[in-house]
């Protein structure tokens, strides 16, 4: 077996149900559970109706490179979105399984281990992928605290300032989220020009994140993505690939359907990679994709939900947690207010009183540069309905006693 299989750590959830392993949740109230970053809104009726519409696909085997007509509407929705010129639908666009498993795919196909230990950065607390990804390329992770600063500007973000020289030298790969999984950040473009100039004097290539892109609270400032801040600062790609998706946008986890896009050479040896790896998108999936790209009214119906959950919830919340409404994405980021709680203790107390699931801070980040980032925080993701997310909060205020 590949030795590196040996360094990969239990995921989130995993040590989560082994923490409450033995705990019985109060039966006086009903579940909620506002731990995982599952959308449950309800899937849009068109995207439906274009995946049952095409199931005549089956009978074909799919190509890596997917269909002509779902690269271009990939390509188009980038363009709208960003408002940057479209880019190739055929050589800068890549259809992909989730983003997530394109996510961990990259690096096997970026990294090369023939000559040195090579360095993989990412942000901590972090989406564990991109700690798989290294390891099993044979890299080594490098961590980059993003911690809570009295700067607003510099609050959660990844500070590459305090990165060693030695490191940023053998670095070959940047994992970038944003906006941020879990602290809902968004970088400004002052950040990605910093990052953009690090990568050309050192040659590292930047993975841009982007799963949660579509969720943000003002429809007249989406958030800016990596591409958008390429074009406005003058560059190309180079370097450059991001990632996309659109279970959070459409609310179709289930349909595993996401983008890659950026460097035109990179996307070429990616696609050479997995036309061996064998991940071809189902040809109904495709077609649902189209429909989903193309179309705007879901999505901005979505944003609305989220928004009214932020809005009413966060204030439930401030007598207990240090919550504040994120720049982008679904989750509260909220650190404890009481120090003699940790989150572990406070995530058993929310579910053995009030039969509320979140998931602690610490579980979702790494202890490095003698610190763990994500220790007394807890994550709350407001994907339940209105009405859930309310009783929790409310349970929460009312109950909760530091």
């Amino acid at each position: 077996m590949n030795p590196n299989l040996n360094l990969l750590q239990p995921y989130p959830f995993q040590r989560l149900r082994d923490l409450f392993k033995g705990i019985v949740p109060n039966p006086a109230f009903t579940p909620i559970n506002l731990s995982i970053g599952e959308p449950k809104h309800a899937t849009p009726q068109l995207i439906k109706d274009a995946l049952v519409g095409n199931l005549s696909g089956l009978a074909n085997y799919p190509t890596t490179i997917g269909s002509n007509e779902l690269r271009e509407a990939i390509s188009s929705w980038i363009a709208r979105r960003y408002n940057i010129p479209a880019l190739s639908a055929e050589k800068a666009i890549l259809p992909v399984n989730g983003s997530r498993e394109a996510l961990f795919a990259f690096a096997q196909a970026i990294i090369d281990a023939s000559e040195i230990t090579p360095v993989v950065i990412s942000p901590n607390p972090f989406y564990q992928i991109y700690e798989g990804a290294a390891f099993l390329a044979g890299a080594e992770p490098y961590f980059l605290n993003t911690l809570p600063h009295e700067d607003a500007e510099h609050n959660h973000v990844m500070d590459f300032s305090s990165v060693p020289a030695d490191i940023l030298a053998r670095t070959q790969l940047v994992y970038v989220c944003s906006p941020g999984n879990p602290s809902g950040k968004v970088m400004s473009l002052a950040q990605w020009k910093d990052l953009f100039e690090l990568s050309d004097r050192h040659g590292f290539v930047i993975a841009a994140d982007e799963c949660y892109s579509e969720i943000y609270f003002d429809e007249a400032h989406p958030p800016l993505g990596a591409l958008q801040a390429a074009h406005q600062l003058g560059r190309n790609y180079r370097n450059l690939v991001v990632f996309s998706s659109l279970s959070k946008r459409s609310n179709v986890p289930g349909m595993r359907s996401g983008f890659v896009a950026g460097d035109e050479a990179i996307i070429e040896k990616f696609t050479l990679y997995r036309t061996y790896h064998g991940c071809a998108m189902n040809p109904a999936v495709q077609a649902a994709s189209v429909a989903a790209w193309n179309d705007e009214t879901h999505v901005i119906e979505n944003r609305a939900q989220y928004a009214r959950k932020f809005k009413d919830v966060t204030p439930l919340l401030t007598d207990v947690l240090e919550a504040v409404i994120p720049d982008a994405a679904f989750y509260l980021w909220a650190r404890i207010k009481d120090q003699n709680i940790s989150d572990t203790e406070l995530a058993v107390k929310l579910y053995r009183d009030l039969n509320i699931t979140v998931l602690p801070g610490s579980f979702l980040a790494r202890e490095a540069h003698g610190v763990n980032p994500g220790k007394n925080f807890v994550r709350i993701a407001l994907v339940a309905s209105y009405d859930e997310c309310m009783e929790a909060a409310q349970r929460i205020r009312e109950h909760l006693h530091l």
